[in-house]
């Protein structure tokens, strides 16, 4: 794999700002040499800039700490760590008391909108660099429409109207605009990744595996149609995906999440990760949930022992079927073996900072090397299983090799050992009442710590009623947790940009 892996691509350039660095990782280029003046020559000057933009996904921008609380502001996991303060930004979105200054919103707005203005600069720039092979410009042209449209869709689920910049910013006061409607943030999209969709290769081998393919921007446009509601859309690139991708599904539900098996059969796009070079920083190339999420005091596997973050929430951990084999993937539970040095406490409120003895397993790799922030394991964006539910959702309980029943039951044949395309006892029928509940409850359990479930409960109008439905079962366990009210159904603006931004507006109840 590449664009992380063996690239650093450390290249900023916001405002006519750019820092870079080689082509081998942190190899870092004087940054008074390098401006967009002299830059935008060559092909490997527009793979740089796109590599530049793929890099925010491996940063607390994203994957490596804003994302983490998607699920814990649903009913997946609860912050963990050790107690008090630890954690406080985490807290606060259990909690929902979340204030402008929450870190988890000011990192993931940063980060999204520092990836856009570097796809901006890309579709600028690009198209004017002569000495290029005309597949490879097209290639980043899509690579760069794609990320654009990935980042928007973040922003524009956690915030609502965002402002929307479609070029970069030819000045500082250029930054300082309104806020866009969301329904033309949305239409953006859907334009960039049908344009992606048409510019993008339907795979890659060799140094360009773990590149955004034609099917990533395929199944990301079948989400998005879906998230506004427009099933008939879903439907149709969701079977795009499954008719023509040449994807399909792991046998074993545990083969998602190897190291072996990254960008793989069932993979639509992932955040490229790679240890060794992280130390203390969760803005590098290692993803740092190895360490985070895996149980605290767990000895020195990983080197940390563990800081036990996005701990499970006890109901989420009740709520799976007998012989479900994805429990056994996503959650330690009390008794489990812990590799080389010790072991998940046996009896439940045994392990520090999980009062029932729960946590994520599902991205825990062990020690590997003396970095502890550190793990190479990549994180899927989207799957192939996730376009199958989301089909499953457009349709409805529909028979035949394309409706949402075999969609859904493929998923769930999958998740209890079963032939994928054989029919089942575990297969849910035309009878199954309230299909559409069915399908977020297979979501709940195929995407855990995949951060995918408060924006599934928000789009579908669930969020406010799941929320208190959790916090009443919490409090029969002596757990206080706080409920979302309707103005929780987005994060508030940060502060910081209020402030550098007159033109801005906060959202309500904040």
């Amino acid at each position: 794999m590449t664009i992380s892996k063996y690239t650093c691509g450390a290249l900023l350039l916001t405002l006519g700002l750019l820092t870079g660095c080689g082509e081998k990782f942190l190899e870092e280029a004087p940054t008074d040499q390098i401006t967009d003046v002299n830059f935008y020559k060559t092909e490997n000057d527009a793979i740089q800039a796109v590599t530049a933009s793929y890099s925010e996904l491996t940063k607390e921008g994203q994957y490596n700490l804003a994302l983490w609380g998607m699920d814990i502001m649903a009913d997946v996991s609860t912050t963990g760590g050790g107690g008090g303060s630890d954690g406080i930004e985490y807290t606060q979105l259990d909690d929902y008391n979340i204030p402008t200054t929450n870190t988890v919103a000011n990192r993931l707005w940063s980060g999204c909108f520092i990836g856009l203005q570097r796809a901006n600069l890309v579709l600028q720039k690009v198209p004017d660099i002569a000495a290029m092979n005309p597949a490879i410009k097209k290639r980043c042209l899509g690579e760069a429409q794609f990320l654009r449209a990935k980042y928007y869709f973040d922003l524009v689920r956690a915030y609502g109207d965002v402002p929307l910049f479609t070029t970069p910013p030819a000045n500082a006061a250029a930054v300082n605009i309104p806020r866009t409607a969301a329904a033309e943030v949305y239409k953006q999209i859907e334009q960039d990744l049908t344009d992606a969709f048409g510019n993008l290769e339907p795979s890659y081998s060799g140094a360009d595996l773990g590149r955004a393919t034609k099917w990533a921007a395929a199944g990301l446009l079948a989400k998005v149609y879906l998230t506004e509601g427009n099933k008939p859309d879903a439907a149709k690139w969701a079977l795009e995906v499954i008719k023509n991708s040449g994807k399909s599904l792991w046998a074993n539900y545990g083969d998602n999440f190897k190291v072996e098996n990254e960008n793989g059969k069932e993979s639509l796009f992932e955040v490229q990760y790679v240890s060794g070079r992280n130390g203390y920083d969760r803005n590098n190339v290692g993803f740092s949930g190895n360490e985070f999420f895996a149980p605290r005091g767990s000895g020195t596997t990983p080197a940390g022992g563990g800081y036990g973050f996005n701990i499970p929430e006890p109901d989420f951990v009740a709520g799976y079927e007998a012989g479900d084999t994805r429990k056994a993937v996503t959650i330690w539970v009390p008794g489990d073996a812990y590799p080389a040095e010790s072991s998940v406490p046996a009896q439940l409120g045994q392990a520090p900072g999980s009062p029932f003895g729960y946590n994520c397993k599902k991205w825990f790799v062990g020690k590997v090397n003396t970095n502890i922030w550190d793990s190479p394991l990549n994180i899927p964006v989207l799957r192939l299983a996730d376009v199958y539910l989301i089909l499953a959702e457009a349709v409805g309980p529909t028979g035949g090799p394309d409706g949402g029943l075999e969609a859904i039951n493929k998923v769930r044949r999958r998740a209890f050992g079963l032939p994928i395309d054989a029919p089942s006892a575990r297969d849910l029928t035309a009878s199954t009442p309230n299909f559409t509940d069915a399908v977020l409850r297979e979501r709940l359990y195929e995407l855990a710590f995949e951060f995918d479930r408060w924006f599934d409960l928000k789009r579908t109008g669930r969020l406010v009623s799941r929320m208190a439905q959790q916090s009443a079962y919490l409090r029969t366990l002596g757990i206080q947790r706080g409920v979302p009210t309707d103005r929780n159904l987005v994060l508030p603006i940060p502060q910081s940009e209020l402030d550098a931004n007159p033109g801005l507006t906060q959202n309500d109840g904040y």
